[in-house]
C-alpha cells in the first residue's frame, strides 16, 4: 500500500525527475521519467490529477 500523499507530493516536487513512480514500485516508467523530463511536463501534470482520484491509502 502507497500513500495517495507522499506520491501526490513527490509527483509535485520532483514529477519531472519521476522520484513519484520509483515510489509506486514503477522502475521503468521512473527510469522514462527521469530521461524524458517527465514526459516533457504533460506527464507531471496527468498525474497529479489522476493521484488526486486515487483512495488514500492505494494499490499501485
Amino acid at each position: 500500500m502507497k500513500s495517495k500523499w507522499a506520491s501526490f507530493f513527490l509527483c509535485l516536487f520532483l514529477g519531472y525527475l519521476g522520484i513519484h513512480k520509483f515510489y509506486e514500485g514503477r522502475i521503468l516508467l521512473g527510469i522514462v521519467y527521469l530521461c524524458t523530463g517527465g514526459l516533457f511536463g504533460f506527464g507531471v501534470v496527468i498525474d497529479l490529477i489522476i493521484l488526486l482520484f486515487k483512495p488514500n491509502p492505494y494499490y499501485p
